[in-house]
């Protein structure tokens, strides 16, 4: 079973509301929601708006208006002056709608006569936008305000967050109407206040079916489905939409009994019902119960089908997904969405792209779907050259977008198109974007640049509680104790309070510092001051600790005290630490429950091979890997790669398959005599094989971190970090290496391994050694 593409099942459902022909102006100054538009008589000061008296650039949709040159808006300006005033209205209204605030403004400024409604356009464009300042500046300048201007300012306030200064403008108002006195009951919901919520409907001088219907909303957004549905039967007047509405918010609330009994009391039922209630079913993982439905709906459209198609595609059964997308009598850019989604989503990215190549067009959903797909699949060079191609497009990246490109450039650790991409956010209007910002953090700190992490903490206007966390994880991760735990202390001063995922960070901190008495006070005030409960993830950090630490015995005894069965990842904390201290007997013990749990890993029996290995048990040894080859075990390979101009180039042991294998190996020839002349020797201890003493010399010469690091110097400017990654731990004489070979030619070199960064510069190393 799987999660379906977010924005291709928010784009299903959106669909599926009530639809007009034509928005009102009114509706898309004050931001009314659109299930509200059907049933609203919209008056601007004393005036009904006629459809009529608008131009038909009033149709125009976000889509069409971004196709519209900056020069062609501007043009436009003459011609406004010559013609009615409506005209320039109802095109200013539309680009405020599509967020085009600077044309816009433009065509504002050049108006030669502005009525109250102009003003008006401006002030809801910018609050949309979030840019409160501008929008009450255009408000305060108005010549003449009129219950709409003081709704949308109102609205633009709430839906910003600033619900204090929506009440207090409210409060103001010369005038109010029922739409004025629903944006505030709204305003509240929004903002987690339903109690105020209520009380303004009941304050209500009169209210109709909208206000009614919000106040319902409210209840139900905030999960308080008994009062939502109390309400719902003291309603004098009910249309569909409110009870469609209730049926969708026990769908939410997973009550979907309730919601089938209710959809059968329904007076009067739409399409917009059926498909709610199918979207319903689906989103509670009940197709069958959904396709029930929908072979009874009498007249199916885009919705019903795809709202199927997402169902299926949810389940894991892309097949029938795909049978069904196939019978589709008409099939939209959704329908399309929903289909590639559902391959890429459940591993069949191949499929996918196939399906995406022959979409007669495609949207940024239809981008976002593949590119997750690629980076959820381990494709991230191919989510890279996709990206790539959309930028060519024209299509423009949305949140989604670069959340999966970070993503796929945090799995790389390509930093330099991580940074490109960085570049491209500053450029949007997701600068400020939470989420995006705890990426770029993740994406800076897992691709071996924790200041820039840092940096990208520091910049954020607007900082959760994952923010914190992820910068001291980061931290961690690249042993940087300290900072975690000063930054830990920080986070409490800001009022943030930690969860559990905080504490692994601030435990593994300590284990990677060698910090016992910290983390016992960490692992102690995780229940004792914050009611979290340890999980196995904690124990295994405090196994960690303990292990590296050398209170091997403690470790034990700690694991075997658990309130719960110790899984793999606690007992493989502890046999790497018997690895670090040369523990064989302990070392054989733990191997032992871990081949039990799981007898198919490799990296359980290297593990032990190498104790074995590095005490000189070559006997223990063969018996190990003929174990491994009557089981079916197979080791996993050790490889590193390196980010060079924006490709990735990978290394095994004794590769010698890369373009420039000589000019490496004659790099490393050119080493080994300054590196001896410092005092550097090879560590046989680390050439795991039993063979002659010079030919283990030979092998940890062509490890592969050793051929990455070489290829670095080669290939990149003086003075820049080299950046290695290596997929399992890295080896303890490329570790000495790499510290002489940093002293030797003046650069840091980032190592990150499975466990951790290691800064290299000048001949020491940011673990101290200690990792």
């Amino acid at each position: 079973m799987i999660q379906i593409n977010v924005n291709t099942f928010k784009q299903t459902l959106a669909l599926a509301k009530l639809t007009v022909t034509r928005i009102s102006m009114f509706a898309m100054v004050i931001f009314i929601p659109w299930k509200q538009i059907q049933r609203m008589k919209l008056f601007f000061g004393r005036h009904q708006i006629s459809m009529c008296r608008i131009s038909n650039i009033s149709t125009a949709t976000a889509a069409d208006l971004e196709r519209i040159p900056k020069q062609a808006i501007n043009g436009l300006s003459p011609l406004c002056s010559n013609t009615h005033v409506y005209s320039s209205n109802s095109t200013i209204a539309s680009l405020t709608k599509s967020g085009r605030m600077t044309e816009a403004r433009q065509l504002f400024d050049k108006m030669p006569e502005r009525d109250v409604f102009s003003w008006t356009s401006m002030v809801a464009g910018y609050a949309r936008k979030g840019n409160l300042n501008d929008a009450r500046e255009f408000f305060d300048r108005m010549p003449e305000k009129n219950v709409v201007s003081w709704t949308a300012m109102v609205t633009g306030y709430a839906r910003n967050g600033e619900i204090d200064e929506a009440r207090h403008l409210f409060d103001k108002m010369p005038e109010r109407n029922v739409f004025s006195w629903t944006a505030m009951i709204t305003g509240y919901a929004q903002n987690g206040k339903v109690n105020e919520a209520r009380r303004t409907f009941d304050e209500m001088p009169e209210r109709n079916v909208v206000s009614w219907t919000a106040i319902v909303a409210g209840y139900m957004e905030n999960g308080r489905i008994e009062d939502a549905r109390n309400l719902f039967d003291k309603m004098p007047e009910r249309d569909v939409v409110a009870w469609t509405l209730m049926i969708k918010g026990y769908m939410q609330n997973g009550r979907v009994e309730d919601a089938q009994k209710l959809f059968d009391q329904m007076p009067q039922k739409n399409l917009y019902s059926w498909n709610t209630m199918i979207a319903g079913y689906v989103q509670n993982q009940n197709v069958d119960r959904a396709r029930r439905l929908f072979d009874t709906i009498p007249n199916r459209n885009a919705i019903s089908w795809t709202a199927m198609v997402v169902g299926y595609a949810q389940m894991g059964e892309t097949e029938e997904a795909r049978r069904l997308f196939d019978k589709m009598p008409q099939r939209d850019i959704i329908s399309w969405n929903a289909i590639v989604t559902a391959y890429a989503q459940n591993d069949k990215v191949k499929e996918a792209r196939e399906l995406f190549d022959n979409m007669p067009q495609r949207d940024v959903v239809s981008w976002n779907a593949i590119l997750a797909g690629y980076e959820q699949n381990g494709q991230g060079e191919d989510a890279l050259k996709l990206f790539n191609q959309m930028l060519r497009s024209g299509t423009k990246p949305g949140q989604s977008t670069f959340t999966s490109i970070l993503s796929a450039c945090t799995r790389l650790a390509t930093i330099e198109q991580g940074k490109q991409i960085h570049t491209h956010i500053i450029k949007t209007i997701f600068n400020s974007d939470v989420l995006l910002g705890n990426t770029l953090i993740t994406m800076y700190a897992k691709c071996g640049s924790i200041d820039d992490a840092h940096q990208v903490f520091d910049k954020m206007p607007i900082k959760d509680k994952v923010s914190w966390t992820t910068t001291i994880v980061g931290y961690a991760q690249h042993g940087h104790s300290n900072e975690a735990l000063e930054l830990f202390r920080q986070m409490e001063k800001a009022g943030v309070k930690p969860d559990h995922v905080t504490f692994v960070g601030l435990l593994s901190a300590c284990s990677h510092a060698g910090l016992v008495a910290e983390g016992w006070h960490f692992f102690d005030s995780m229940s004792r001051d914050y009611s979290i409960t340890p999980t196995v993830e904690h124990y295994s950090c405090m196994a960690d600790l303990l292990g590296r630490c050398g209170h091997l015995h403690e470790a034990e005894e700690m694991i075997t005290k658990m309130p719960f069965e110790p899984d793999a990842i606690v007992w493989g904390a502890l046999l790497s630490a018997c690895r670090i201290h040369s523990n064989v007997d302990l070392g054989r013990h733990v191997a032992e429950k871990l081949f039990e749990l799981e007898p198919e890993n490799g990296a359980n029996y290297v593990l032990l091979s190498n104790i074995y290995a590095a005490a000189s048990r070559w006997a223990d040894v063969a018996a190990l890997r003929m174990k491994m080859k009557d089981r079916g075990v197979k080791k996993q390979p050790g490889c590193s790669w390196i980010e060079v101009q924006n490709k990735i180039h990978t290394f095994l042991v004794g590769d010698q398959s890369h373009p420039q294998t000589e000019k490496i190996y004659a790099t490393l020839v050119a080493l080994a005599e300054p590196m001896k002349a410092l005092g550097y020797f090879p560590d046989t201890n680390f050439a795991l094989h039993d063979v002659a003493e010079e030919e283990k010399v030979q092998l940890l010469c062509h490890h592969s971190e050793k051929l990455a690091i070489a290829f670095g110097l080669i290939s990149t400017p003086p003075g820049t970090p080299i950046r290695i990654v290596k997929n399992l731990r890295v080896c303890g004489d490329c570790h000495t290496a790499a510290k002489y070979i940093s002293k030797i030619v003046m650069r840091e070199i980032v190592l990150r391994d499975a466990n951790r960064f290691h800064h290299i510069k000048e001949g020491f190393c940011s673990c101290r050694d200690y990792w």
